[in-house]
């Protein structure tokens, strides 16, 4: 089971983002049969079979083991991945968000346009990765920090130190001439917490 996929499918957007479907697919991270999630998600077994066969339909859920009761064969199924994200791709022509026609490096417009394209190049590269007969680990780096400033003149000081030392190494590893090169993507965000979401509190990862 993967941590994250990432759905560029519409069909099976649809599927991920019906409420009960989406539920199930919770219950789903681990094995589990038609029967036992009937109690859980408030269905009968039956109804329950039906969004399970939708989902398996698009990939989003997997056979994990059949077992014998008797003279019976239940079946249990798991989800494809613990937690899913929507690829702006989905939403075929109507998610064409182009960064450079967002806004400036200050506007919101432009750091979600920047975000949307991230998660459909990596899911891209993710299912090619999966795709080839020599898979390959991708080459990403990702980081993340919390930071709060006294003021917003620190916040702008910040800012304008930040873009000098993307310039400076931007400048210090380019190479537009070596046959070995590869182009990648370089984002950096910043923006607010949210007043609800607490800082350095537990996470589910960590409990």
């Amino acid at each position: 089971m993967d941590a994250v996929e990432v759905i560029s499918d519409g069909a099976a957007a649809v599927a991920a983002l019906d409420p009960i479907r989406a539920r199930l697919l919770a219950e789903l991270r681990v094995p589990a049969s038609a029967t036992e999630l009937a109690p859980r998600v408030g269905l009968t077994r039956q109804k329950v079979n039906y969004h399970l066969r939708k989902l398996e339909d698009q990939g989003l859920v997997v056979p994990a083991e059949t077992r014998q009761w008797g003279g019976l064969t239940e079946r249990r199924v798991v989800a494809s991945a613990a937690g899913y994200l929507v690829s702006p791709a989905a939403l075929g022509a109507a998610a064409a968000a182009v960064p450079a026609r967002a806004g400036h490096s200050l506007s919101s417009q432009y750091l979600i346009a920047l975000a949307g394209r991230l998660i459909r190049e990596v899911g891209e590269l993710i299912a090619g990765s999966r795709a080839a007969v020599d898979p390959h680990p991708l080459p990403v780096l990702a980081l993340d920090t919390d930071v709060r400033f006294r003021s917003p003149a620190d916040r702008a000081a910040f800012a304008a130190e930040l873009t000098d030392v993307m310039v400076r190494l931007a400048g210090q590893y380019h190479d537009t001439t070596s046959p070995q090169g590869r182009w990648h993507r370089v984002l950096v965000g910043v923006h607010p917490v949210p007043a609800d979401v607490i800082v350095g509190a537990p996470t589910e990862e960590s409990q």
